[in-house]
């Protein structure tokens, strides 16, 4: 049997209301498929948390995750207790950097029964490989002198450890899907750093022949997003441009709220971690209607990257067929709760067990 230590960390807002809504799913999954066992421990790590101890998380917080399997993470922030800068380098981005988790990954595709604002988006299905340990998010810089004279610096750093990581990860994922990667550049504005990119990029396709490999300017790809998604596979982009770029994808898809994310670590050290796009959505908490489906979909991600690709195929094609039926929380029209729709795809992972979906690569 395959156990898999998960850390939940729910955090803020709508996070304490959606994490357990997927984990309950997790856990039906692991009851049909007796070949697998996920184990959660949850840390109450959040905003709250740093009005009591004056941190996000304790001293030792990082040691207390690094022998998990995963992070579930559902939000973080709470501007209302604690500024953003605060809440984000104390626990997420803390967690990304020393995690070494240095590939963000978010997909985007039409999803049936959820409408597009696109007038025809024509079933997209793409996906954002984002660098996510550099490039323009580095903390190389400052400040200096004041009033009118004030000067700001804030230093883009670009390595081809870094930049060519993340461009072999899009190839390598291109080849399991359309065999088709896009590089998001501005190198006819940006003089050294995007030159340098569009390089490293250029080294990295040579050694995948069989992949269509192109290069587009991140505004005109930008308009592509909205006006030809379908033309998309794999994005590889630096950390502001694919920041950038899967917040359009979770716009096109009809609501941030169904978006999912994972935070990967390459190298095997540190568990890599897995949260939604929708952030704590403030709004909203206590009113039972929060989207569930972004959490669930990272799920599916989670599973993926532990190798259930077919349990986590069949996980998706179920929160398909609930939306499809019109299953939905008010975000994206319908009047179904957080709970209703849960139940919904929990009762509908039973019934395809019965017919025998429910598959895994696991060896009991």
């Amino acid at each position: 049997m395959k156990r898999l230590k998960i850390a939940n960390i729910p955090g803020d807002g709508i996070g304490r209301e959606v994490v357990p809504a997927a984990t309950d799913v997790l856990r039906t999954i692991s009851e049909i498929h007796g070949g697998l066992k996920f184990e959660f421990t949850e840390f109450p790590w959040s905003c709250e948390y740093y009005l009591e101890h004056e941190e996000m998380m304790p001293k030792d917080g990082l040691e207390q995750l690094k022998d998990f399997d995963s992070i579930f993470l559902g939000a973080v922030g709470n501007l209302n207790l604690v500024p953003d800068h605060v809440s984000l380098w104390g626990l997420l981005i803390k967690i990304r950097r020393e995690f070494e988790q240095v590939i963000n990954i978010r997909p985007a595709k039409v999803f049936k029964g959820v409408k597009s604002p696109l007038l025809n988006p024509k079933d997209f299905d793409l996906i954002v490989v984002r660098e996510n340990s550099e490039g323009e998010y580095s903390t190389i810089g400052g400040n200096i002198y004041q009033g009118e004279d004030e000067l700001s610096i804030q230093n883009a750093v670009f390595s081809r450890k870094g930049t060519e990581r993340a461009m072999r990860y899009a190839f390598e994922l291109a080849a399991k899907r359309k065999k088709h990667v896009t590089s998001a550049t501005k190198s006819n504005g940006i003089v050294y750093s995007m030159p340098f990119w569009d390089r490293v990029f250029k080294d990295v396709a040579h050694d995948y022949p069989h992949i269509t490999a192109d290069s587009q300017h991140i505004d005109a790809l930008s308009a592509f997003f909205v006006t030809h998604p379908e033309r998309f596979d794999v994005i590889v982009a630096s950390n502001l441009f694919g920041d950038i770029l899967t917040d359009i994808g979770a716009a096109i898809m009809g609501s941030i709220g169904i978006a999912p994310s994972g935070n990967i670590n390459v190298n095997g050290k540190y568990p890599s971690m897995f949260e939604p796009v929708h952030g704590s959505a403030p709004d909203i908490v206590g009113k039972g209607i929060a989207n569930p489906i972004g959490q669930i979909w990272t799920a599916k991600m989670m599973l993926d990257h532990f190798g259930e690709e077919e349990l986590g195929s069949t996980l998706l094609n179920v929160i398909e067929s609930v939306t499809r039926d019109g299953f939905l929380t008010p975000d994206i029209g319908g009047r179904y709760s957080t709970r209703e729709v849960t139940e919904e795809i929990i009762n509908r992972l039973k019934i395809s067990d019965k017919k025998g979906d429910i598959k895994s690569t696991t060896v009991s």
